[in-house]
């Protein structure tokens, strides 16, 4: 890969990752569906037979598993917006939240929801920018 197509990439703050490919998580806004379980990583490269490590930010594939009748058995792309494990930031603190919690995206990006509950980590919002517009506290 060239330099310069290196530079237009947005760098990824590293995460350390607190969920795999079968974690079930909690649905954060009002789109109807509660409990998501994580299929796939989006963007994901690595070695035959290995899980992702799965952390703030990341885009996934995701099926509702508890929700309204027309969510569930769907599956959505999604984002991370808060994980249990500690990880640190770049300025030396650590953070950590008391469940692990996504959203759910459309296919064109957008947010499914209109409304986020909860605190959405600073790490999320600096990858996916319409996260910040819709969220009551961003940590």
């Amino acid at each position: 890969m060239s330099k310069r197509i290196k530079r237009r990439i947005l760098p990824r703050t590293k995460v350390a990752g607190g969920l795999t490919i079968g974690s079930v998580i909690n649905c954060t806004d009002n789109s109807g569906a509660r409990k998501l379980r994580i299929i796939q990583m989006l963007g994901y490269k690595g070695r035959r037979r290995r899980l992702p490590s799965i952390g703030v930010g990341d885009l996934v594939v995701a099926s509702c598993r508890e929700g309204t009748p027309e969510m569930r058995r769907q599956l959505f792309n999604a984002v991370i917006v808060r994980q249990r494990r500690l990880y640190r930031r770049i300025d030396g603190s650590w953070i950590q939240f008391e469940d692990n919690a996504a959203v759910i995206l459309t296919p064109e990006g957008n947010l499914r929801g209109s409304d986020i509950k909860g605190p959405v980590a600073r790490e999320a919002v600096n990858r996916w920018a319409r996260l910040g517009n819709l969220s009551r506290m961003v940590v």
